[in-house]
Parts: C-alpha cells; sequence; structure tokens
C-alpha cells in the first residue's frame, strides 16, 4: 500500500491502543491507514524527535468567530495549539445557530462540533465591557426552539448546553438547567453544564446531572469549588461520578486554580477530560491554549500518556464519536505532533498564582483529514 502521507519514527502516543513506541503513522484517503515500522508514502515526513498523538479534542472551546464577541478563530486556534476537532459549547443558540453552520463550521477546514444553547441567542453579552449573563432572563430559555434545532442538526449539535449561577443565571437560579435538562432528556442528548458563584450550590447542579452528562469547570475557585475548606472531595461530587457524570476541567477565564487542582488530585478525583475554554478573554491568558492547559497537568504530576488521553480518547468517548481521538486504522486521520521541552514555565490559575513548571507541553504541527497542516505554514 503507497499511502498519501507517512509520519516517520516519532515516539506514537496513543492511548486508545495503549501504544507507546517509535513507529510510523500511514495516512490514506483521509484516514489512519496504517501504524508500523517501515511504512512508505507519496509524502514522508521525518518526526524523529517528536511525539505523535491522535488529533487533540478541545471539549470546551468558543469559536463562533465573527457571530459572538467571546469566538476565535478555529483554524488559527488549530495552528497554535494542535487541537482538530474544537467543540463549542453554547456560542450559538437555536436563535443564530444557522448562522454558526453556515459561515463557521460548514467553511472550517477544523472539525467543530456543538453544543446547542437552550438560550434563544447563545452566549451573546460576552466582552471586558459588557457582561450579561444570558440565563438570567428566563424568557429567553427557547426550549421548544433549541429542540427543532438540535433535531434537525443531529450531525453537528452533540449535546445541549447552560449555564447557571450567580453571573450567568442570577435571578433564574437553577431554573434554565431544569429547561436544559427537559429539552435534554426529549432530544436523547447528553447536556454540558457551567457552572461559576453560587447561588446556586455545587451540590445542587450536580445532584441533577445525568450519567453522560458533563459538569465543566470542574477545578474552579472557591466559592463553589469541588472540594470543601478542608480541601475533601464533596460527596456530591463523589456519588455523581459514580453515575456516569463527567468531569472536565474547561480553563477559561475563571474556572481553574492551583489550590482546588491539588486538593482534587490529593483526593483521588482526576479529570475525565482536560480542555481549554478557550475564547476571546482568555486566549492571551489565564487559559492560553489546550496544550497549555495540558502542561498544568505535569506539575500535578500526571503522566503524559494520561495528559493525552484525556485530551484524545477520553474526550471521543464523551462525544461518542469513537472514529476520534485514535491512530487505529479506519480512525479519522487526525494526528497532532508534539514536544515535551525542559526549562522553567511559570504557568499560572485564574487567581493569578503561578507555579514554575519544570516541562512544557508544545504543539509542532498537525494532521487534518490526512493531510499536513504546519503552524505557521497553513
Amino acid at each position: 500500500m503507497m499511502a498519501d502521507l507517512v509520519l516517520k519514527g516519532g515516539r506514537v502516543i496513543d492511548p486508545s491502543q495503549d501504544l507507546d513506541r517509535v513507529t510510523d503513522v500511514a495516512f490514506k484517503d483521509g484516514g489512519v491507514a496504517a501504524v508500523g515500522d517501515g511504512l512508505t508514502g507519496q509524502t514522508m515526513r521525518d518526526v524523529s524527535g517528536f511525539i505523535v498523538s491522535p488529533g487533540l479534542i478541545d471539549l470546551h472551546t468558543h469559536v463562533y468567530w465573527g457571530g459572538t464577541s467571546l469566538g476565535v478563530d478555529a483554524e488559527d486556534y488549530a495552528r497554535l495549539s494542535g487541537v482538530t476537532t474544537c467543540i463549542d459549547t453554547g456560542s450559538a443558540g437555536p436563535g443564530n445557530f444557522a448562522g454558526f453552520r453556515k459561515h463557521v463550521i460548514e467553511r472550517s477546514a477544523v472539525r467543530i462540533f456543538a453544543y446547542l444553547h437552550v438560550s434563544f441567542a447563545g452566549i451573546f453579552g460576552f466582552s471586558n465591557r459588557v457582561m450579561v449573563g444570558e440565563s438570567h432572563d428566563i424568557r429567553l430559555m427557547a426550549a421548544r426552539d433549541a429542540l427543532e434545532v438540535a433535531e434537525a442538526n443531529r450531525d453537528i449539535i452533540i449535546g445541549i448546553k447552560v449555564r447557571i449561577g450567580r453571573v450567568a443565571s442570577g435571578p433564574s437560579g437553577i431554573a434554565p438547567l431544569d429547561i436544559a435538562l427537559q429539552v435534554a432528556d426529549e432530544a436523547g442528548l447528553p447536556m454540558m453544564v457551567h457552572i461559576d458563584e453560587p447561588p446556586p450550590s455545587y451540590e445542587a447542579v450536580v445532584e441533577r446531572l445525568r450519567p453522560g452528562d458533563v459538569l465543566t469547570h470542574c477545578y474552579r475557585p472557591f466559592p463553589n469549588a469541588p472540594v470543601d475548606g478542608r480541601g475533601r472531595v464533596r460527596p456530591e461530587v463523589l456519588a455523581a461520578r459514580e453515575r456516569g457524570v463527567i468531569f472536565d476541567i474547561g480553563h477559561g477565564k475563571g474556572s481553574f486554580s492551583w489550590k482546588t487542582a491539588r486538593a482534587m488530585m490529593a483526593g483521588g478525583f482526576p479529570p475525565d477530560v482536560i480542555s481549554s475554554d478557550v475564547h476571546k478573554l482568555c486566549i492571551d491568558g489565564p487559559a492560553y491554549d489546550q496544550v497549555t492547559t495540558m502542561s498544568k497537568f505535569l506539575c500535578l504530576g500526571m503522566s503524559l500518556n494520561d495528559i493525552i488521553a484525556k485530551s484524545t480518547v477520553a474526550p471521543a468517548r464523551a462525544l461518542q464519536r469513537p472514529e476520534l481521538g485514535s491512530l487505529k486504522p479506519g480512525s479519522v486521520g487526525d494526528a497532532t505532533i508534539l514536544s515535551v521541552r525542559d526549562g522553567e514555565f511559570p504557568l499560572e490559575d485564574v487567581l493569578g498564582q503561578y507555579v514554575t513548571g519544570k516541562q512544557k507541553i508544545f504543539s509542532e504541527g498537525v494532521v487534518i483529514g490526512g493531510r499536513w497542516w504546519h503552524p505557521t505554514a497553513g
């Protein structure tokens, strides 16, 4: 077999296959063709000295660029962070999803799936000068419209999004979550739920979540942290994981604390998924991108293989898309080329506290749909 593209001699780390060895990866007709030694193709790229992983999946992004105030460009972000699949989490609601699909998703070389916001206009007021919680006004909770749009866009919409907390839902409290639950149940889809400051409490939110639902911002700081004042993981959080709720980092501007992270890791509660929550207000810090978020878990003692798993096969399972997050032959032809550099790297949390990392993960290039896509060459 003559492949279209072969990545030669990289350290292939594919947690979906428990694979970690130096070998080649071949791509043909947009998919993974083979993993093994001595592979040949029309285009050969020497990646020796680098890591080859399945294409990174960022489970929490905002990439409705130009359509919302918080959106970043998905292709620019892919070149920066090695992400080949972006999951947009509620930037658009049923009132503006058609524009998101036509003008961004369908034109993007980077794969984009979406959690549809139950709010009619999605996250519409999010900037340094204007901050309006879209769940404040219960009149914007568009259950019927959300169901219709979700049903009409099953190929792209993978769940329902709702944001809860003093900032996001304010006087509406937890009611928007109950509405989103009804939409998700009727559509047969999971939810992703944002939690910020109380009210409601962290416990009240996680108690409502079902198996397969995603609780994002799972390492957020006080108040509404998942740990109590003594650093113990809250019983409701443990119970939610036991019944199959998925806990996602969703770093963003306000949702990752070194103090919470240390307590959760010490309590035996690593995240299920590592994601950046990249948007306009955090892409220049404190989140920056997916590989920077991943790097913070090196500081927390997580192995590189586990970090890659939580950015590839784990989010693919959460999406119920087994063709993603893997380099098994027949999988989608996406790969990320990574390096791990030694040095002293200041890594900040959302409270302005820094930890100096001795190693940092960098993106060196990506393959999308079996085609080499260098971060600077395009």
